[in-house]
């Protein structure tokens, strides 16, 4: 593995965590001030999904891995298993937004496969 990926890629970053919490914030506060008009404001945490910047790390940290041995070894730690992929985060959306999410507000729904701690 190339100095440049690893630096990239395999730093701790804890900016994220205060970033997620953050967001989250943002869209409780949003939530509590736009309800009444009838707005609903809600976030999706995404965890690994397949994507061009997760395919970049594979691309770095594996490149003698195929993506099917490179991503069955990332969903080791994941619990159900898998990466997940664009349309685990679309059908999330496509929820949030239908009636049938007509009174989910301040939500945050992880979509990580079961990855993110949470109380």
């Amino acid at each position: 593995m190339s100095l440049r990926c690893r630096a990239k890629h395999l730093r701790p970053r804890p900016y994220l965590l205060r970033q997620r919490a953050a967001g989250i914030a943002l869209t409780k506060s949003l939530a509590n001030e736009l309800g009444a008009q009838g707005i609903r404001v809600n976030t999706v945490c995404l965890g690994r999904v397949r994507s061009a910047q997760v395919e970049r790390r594979w691309q770095c940290e594996a490149p003698e891995l195929s993506w099917e041995d490179y991503s069955a070894r990332q969903g080791q730690n994941i619990p159900l298993g898998r990466l997940g992929d664009a349309k685990d985060v679309a059908n999330a959306i496509v929820f949030l937004v239908s009636s049938r999410a007509s009174y989910v507000t301040g939500a945050s729904l992880n979509v990580d496969g079961g990855r993110s701690a949470t109380v």
